[in-house]
């Protein structure tokens, strides 16, 4: 009779515990704070918070919310997991203000991010759950809720977004087409049909840096197509880039080598550059871990062989570079004073160049061409650059402070500029192409 009466009581406290806190079964995505995020907590917290998010997950928030309110409003992890109980009652506009508070307090917590970017769907706010969902993946790369989310709704906008393209375009609304293709971008960035789009009617505007970065891009998602080279060769050709439309020509050769009229084109051009008798060096200096000063030598002379073709000064006497693939152009860019040729008369062809000895080569390069005609101006004022690891005193600090305000040459997003860091092939081509073009 007794253990009839005990087991009755505990029965009786167990149905009374069920009446007093009704549970309300999640309809949303809670995940807990990870324990890397937990980790400034002490001990006690740590295990509070881990009952609390246990109680939330399992929809019994009467529970949940007396931990979260012994923890204070300082806590992030009791404010965010108030805004998720907040969320499961459909109270959006005071979760929304909890889960921003929780942020407030700390940055980089990812259960907020995922409740607010749920918010946001909750509220039709797609491109705002999108944006939010990107937040969380910045702070937690392998979300795997955060990325599904994310790509689901690009995915939803991309293809809204392109069907409105090409709708627009359809009817004659360029423009309109246009911002439709961009806003596709902004969700798929190596969307082809976008960047290709795009590229077309950047050509039909006579936009063509426009329409060779869409057409780089592209080329650059879809290295076995053909016809998508042919297109960025053709762009390239048309803008006058000689030397870049000849990469991109090669590389459609390398792809379809029977193709007679892209051989014709590559003949062509070699011909107009004078470089058709250039050894396979040249070829080569886009692949290079580092560029030498016979490199350097050869890009200058290429790249800027019509500019520079009615400037012959008398070339200085060098005894080292008569083994050099790249001795006439050595010959010229010594001659103009662009590259140093030493006391002793060597010019070391085979020297590897870093960042600040090719930003003094620019720089008297741009005086060269300034003299020669070329409207050459400096982008920023030179007093306004900031350099945070070339100190004024620096032997090449004011050759490197003018290529930056020319924007022929970048600092990084810590505005440091690496002086002794050697120059890949990929950056000195790109550097020369991006000169050459300011003089087109």
């Amino acid at each position: 009779m007794k253990k009839t009466i005990i087991l009755l009581a505990v029965l009786s406290a167990g149905l009374a515990a069920c009446l007093t806190e009704p549970v309300m079964l999640p309809t949303i995505h809670i995940e807990p704070p990870s324990p890397s995020a937990a980790a400034s907590l002490t001990l006690d917290d740590r295990i509070a918070v881990g009952d609390a998010w246990a109680y939330l997950r399992q929809g019994r928030t009467e529970k949940a919310m007396t931990i979260f309110v012994r923890l204070g409003p300082r806590n992030a992890f009791a404010v965010a997991g108030q805004a998720y109980i907040a969320l499961m009652r459909n109270d959006l506009a005071g979760a929304e203000e909890l889960f921003d508070r929780a942020l407030e307090i700390q940055s980089d917590l990812t259960s907020a991010y995922l409740g607010l970017g749920q918010l946001y769907q909750k509220s039709g706010q797609d491109v705002q759950a999108y944006r939010t969902f990107l937040e969380a993946l910045k702070r937690d790369p392998d979300n795997e809720f955060a990325r599904r989310e994310s790509e689901a709704i690009a995915e939803g906008k991309t293809a809204e977004a392109m069907a409105e393209a090409r709708a627009a375009e359809s009817a004659g609304q360029t423009e309109k087409g246009k911002e439709a293709y961009l806003r596709a971008l902004e969700y798929s960035p190596k969307l082809l049909d976008a960047h290709r789009a795009l590229a077309r009617i950047s050509i039909k505007q006579k936009d063509f840096p426009s329409a060779l970065f869409h057409l780089q891009t592209a080329a650059a998602n879809g290295p076995e197509d053909t016809g998508l080279w042919r297109e960025y060769a053709d762009a390239l050709f048309e803008a006058g880039q000689w030397s870049r439309s000849l990469d991109a020509y090669q590389q459609i050769v390398a792809l379809d080598p029977q193709n007679k009229s892209v051989k014709d084109r590559v003949d062509q051009i070699k011909n107009r550059l004078g470089v058709a008798d250039l050894p396979d060096q040249f070829g080569s200096i886009a692949d290079a871990e580092n560029v030498t000063k016979e490199d350097v030598a050869a890009l200058i002379g290429v790249r800027f062989r019509e500019a520079l073709a009615d400037v012959n000064p008398k070339p200085p006497i060098i005894v080292d570079i008569t083994t050099s693939w790249a001795q006439r152009y050595i010959h010229k860019v010594a001659a103009l004073g662009i590259l140093e040729v030493f006391s002793n008369h060597t010019f070391q062809p085979k020297k590897t160049m870093n960042r600040g000895e090719l930003a003094e080569a620019i720089v008297r390069l741009i005086e060269v061409l300034k003299k020669n005609g070329f409207p050459l101006v400096p982008q920023i004022p030179i007093e306004r650059v900031r350099i945070s690891d070339v100190p004024e005193e620096h032997f090449y600090f004011v050759s490197i402070a003018q290529a930056v305000a020319y924007r022929v040459m970048d600092l990084a997003p810590d505005r440091t500029f690496k002086p002794d860091l050697p120059v890949s092939g990929r950056e000195a081509v790109k550097i020369f192409d991006f000169l050459a073009g300011l003089i087109k």
